[in-house]
């Protein structure tokens, strides 16, 4: 009896150690639920950044929305504008 118990406490460990290494697999990419703020296509203007909503998340805004946002404004700032006609 005592060598079944200890045989199988090898096989419990033996099978931590596989998953632990990743071999049957990774966990898939989490989800998040946290509404997309709707951002016009095209040119940001003064109007659009007015009505624009981020979703409130546990700790605040969620961050990832934000940097998203500015790297938008950042990037049309840096591009030469257009001359108006």
């Amino acid at each position: 009896m005592e060598w079944v118990l200890s045989m199988a406490a090898v096989m419990i460990l033996g099978l931590a150690a596989v998953v632990a290494s990743g071999r049957l697999g990774e966990f898939p990419a989490t989800v998040t639920d946290t509404p997309r703020p709707h951002l016009p296509s095209g040119p940001i203007t003064s109007e659009g950044l007015r009505g624009l909503r981020f979703a409130v998340v546990t700790r605040g805004y969620s961050m990832q929305q934000v940097d998203e946002l500015l790297d938008r404004v950042a990037g049309q700032l840096e591009s030469p504008s257009e001359p108006e006609a």
